[in-house]
């Protein structure tokens, strides 16, 4: 057991004790955590959109999803593939930074071509553009894990990926809210967004996309220790029972965790429940995805090597300080603190059973 004092000597010694280089790379890969998190989760607004403005039935709509997240697991057959047929690791052949920035170019490519596809009408179209953006993203999050831990030492690694998660868990909460604001302006307007309002977000989007990739590359010039050189030969790693069924795990998460948001624009909107303009929805997708965010927090509270009274101390605060970024970030779109604060109750008692 480490002792609070102790957590705190290695945690200034995680990150503040790195090269200027390497912290620069560090803050560079958490905006790319931010990003992934913003724009998976902006989707929930993306789908009641498009639903409307390409006359889609729901099924349709969820096509979406289905395409967006099936970029990543192509992204990753490929480089897997990859690995198997020339027997090498590409990531370990171009460095981890490189590749993310390559990622980071080919969601920049996504995101600009999103924009002649919402201007065509062309649902297929535009399902393409939302692929590449995940291909890009898939390539991406390959690569920053295992830089992440490269980053510094191996015992720190979960350190630094615990601060990445947090940042991505925040993207996912911000994320419905800005986009929401940029589409549809004020809360609860029944205007329909214009053709311009959508081009205007994803020229942006593609821009960030191309600057973060840029601020990526121009970070840090010294390529940090790979973490395996090994050629690969066979399924190496699949041959563990624990991690396949381990990948089952997270499939059926992302499975429920990504269907739940891709349809709850759907049930808001609806005669028989929520009765909500598709305006008014962006807070409560951002709502989800905060509960989301309260939990990560918390349970990050169990990566560091706290005192049992430190770590009860802030697995009861944590998830308050969670809840009230979700109502800072609302209450700046104009959603009024009033209506989630009834959510503090199941806050409340989860804490009391966490503890």
């Amino acid at each position: 057991m480490v002792y609070v004092s102790e957590w705190n000597y290695k945690s200034i010694y995680t990150f503040g004790n790195m090269s200027k280089s390497k912290q620069s790379q560090l803050y560079s890969l958490i905006t790319v955590f931010f990003f992934w998190g913003f724009l998976a989760a902006s989707n929930g607004i993306l789908i009641p959109y498009c639903k409307t403005h390409f006359n889609l039935n729901q099924f349709g709509s969820q096509l979406i999803d289905f395409t967006f997240y099936g970029g990543y697991f192509i992204g990753s057959l490929l480089l897997f593939l990859y690995g198997l047929i020339t027997k090498s690791d590409l990531l370990n052949k171009i460095g981890f930074r490189k590749g993310i920035v390559i990622g980071l170019l080919i969601s920049m490519v996504g995101s600009f071509a999103i924009i002649p596809a919402v201007q065509s009408g062309y649902f297929v179209f535009l399902l393409t553009a939302l692929f590449i953006v995940a291909l890009g993203f898939s390539l991406q999050q390959t690569a920053a894990q295992p830089f992440a831990v490269s980053l510094g030492t191996p015992e720190t690694g979960a350190h630094r990926l615990n601060l990445a998660g947090g940042i991505n868990s925040l993207g996912t909460t911000v994320g419905p809210v800005i986009v929401g604001y940029l589409l549809f302006g004020k809360l609860g307007s029944t205007e329909v967004p214009s053709i311009q309002t959508i081009t205007r977000l994803f020229w942006v989007l593609g821009g960030l996309f191309a600057a973060l990739a840029l601020f990526f590359n121009l970070s840090g010039k010294s390529n940090s220790q790979e973490l395996n050189n090994d050629s690969i030969t066979d399924l190496g790693a699949l041959k563990h029972p624990q991690l396949v069924m381990g990948m089952l795990a997270i499939f059926l998460y992302v499975g429920v965790e990504v269907s739940i948001q891709s349809n709850l624009g759907a049930l808001l909107s609806s005669s028989d429940f929520g009765q909500l303009p598709i305006s008014a929805i962006s807070p409560f997708i951002s709502l989800y995805w905060g509960s989301l965010m309260i939990g990560r927090w918390t349970g990050a509270v169990n990566a560091f090597g706290l005192s049992r009274v430190y770590k009860n101390l802030l697995m009861a605060v944590m998830p308050l300080i969670a809840f009230g970024v979700v109502l800072f970030i609302n209450a700046m779109n104009g959603h009024p603190f009033d209506t989630f604060l009834v959510y503090i109750i199941p806050i409340l008692i989860m804490i009391g059973i966490n503890l």
